[in-house]
């Protein structure tokens, strides 16, 4: 039994009994019926409204896992980088190419001088490049060192 078939019960109940309405307890009695049925009617807004959102849950967990499982899958066409010049021995969790290599021989660390949060940059790609964008601050740093001695790569004035 619901708690809106509950209050209609007691209320039928209470209609019943034939109770004279204009007595003091008649009143209360009438108050405690009309207060039931409106947390009952309440209850049942709020069930059917979390029934409403758990299907929207789990539809939209289906929609996600379905674009986690095309956004993560290693397909065997994949563009993997298998021309990577260390020696990591990376391996892909999906298949058995070598992919996605982010050993600490493949990647440059640069500390922005603005606000010190670290940027990690593939080694391959800041042979060719002369600037970087911080992602934090959106500084503009020089990735390229004049002086030769120097294998920085950090843009601090020092190198220049």
């Amino acid at each position: 039994m619901t708690v809106s078939e509950k209050a209609s019960y007691l209320k039928g109940l209470l209609e019943g009994m034939n109770y004279d309405k204009n007595s003091n307890e008649g009143k209360l009695f009438a108050a405690i019926l009309d207060l039931l049925e409106d947390l009952a009617l309440s209850v049942q807004d709020l069930e059917d409204e979390t029934a409403l959102l758990n299907d929207y849950i789990e539809e939209i967990d289906e929609d996600l896992g379905e674009v986690e499982k095309d956004f993560y899958e290693c397909e065997d066409d994949c563009d993997c980088d298998d021309d990577c010049d260390c020696d990591c021995d990376f391996e892909c969790d999906d298949c058995d190419c070598d992919c996605d290599c982010d050993c600490d021989d493949c990647v440059e660390e640069l500390e922005c001088p603005a606000c010190g949060e670290m940027i990690y940059i593939d080694s391959e790609e800041i042979e060719h490049m002369e600037k970087v964008i911080c992602p934090s601050c959106n500084a503009e740093l020089d990735v390229v060192c004049n002086d030769e001695e120097c294998d920085c790569c950090c843009g601090d004035e020092d190198c220049e």
